[in-house]
């Protein structure tokens, strides 16, 4: 009985040292840098995709606005228009469409970079929340698609694989962008610029 108290003690001993010695090693920039591969493997090509459905063509299109952006994004008022974006007026509506477009290129974009990751992985949480809210509430998305927590059924677009989504980002939001960010180098350029004490 004795021995095997020794053995179990000593086993303790090693796990401790060993994941110990790992989470030392990692724990920095690890997880950020992870988080932010996991989002690109994942989220950006989606996202970027998404947004470019929206957009007109050339580098003007990105002040050119297609149906398709306003169905996505503004479906009630689509509808209430008589499904002309036209009819639409531009303020707050064609602005929210506008913010919104921009919003699927641009924070993707600063989430890989690791720049300004916190704040761009919190501007996307909010994206996938309103995204989600939309599509319950104005697309008519049937329950197996918005799907249910703590259930068996582990795939379903809304509950399950946005909650995932929003968890990815929520490791940027408190680890930040990790090794390899631009928010890393320039927090040691600040710092290097900063005058001796003196």
């Amino acid at each position: 009985m004795e021995r095997a108290g020794r053995i179990v003690i000593t086993l303790v001993r090693i796990h401790a040292a060993v994941f110990t010695r790992i989470e030392a090693w990692l724990g920095g920039g690890f997880l950020g840098l992870a988080a932010r591969f996991v989002f690109a493997a994942v989220l950006a090509g989606y996202y970027w995709n998404s947004a470019r459905t929206k957009i007109g063509e050339g580098i003007f299109g990105l002040f050119d606005f297609t149906d398709a952006a306003y169905m996505q994004i503004l479906p009630a008022q689509m509808e209430a228009a008589g499904y002309d974006a036209s009819a639409i007026p531009w303020f707050p509506w064609s602005w929210i469409v506008a913010l919104g477009t921009w919003a699927e290129f641009v924070l993707p974009a600063l989430i890989i970079l690791g720049l300004f990751t916190r704040l761009a992985a919190l501007g996307m949480i909010g994206f996938v929340l309103v995204q989600s809210w939309v599509d319950i509430a104005f697309h008519g998305v049937d329950a197996a698609t918005i799907g249910a927590l703590f259930d068996r059924v582990s795939g379903s677009a809304i509950m399950d694989q946005r909650t995932l989504w929003v968890f990815v980002l929520a490791v940027l939001v408190i680890r930040g962008g990790g090794w390899l960010s631009l928010d890393r180098l320039l927090a040691r350029l600040w710092r290097g610029a900063e005058p001796a004490p003196g």
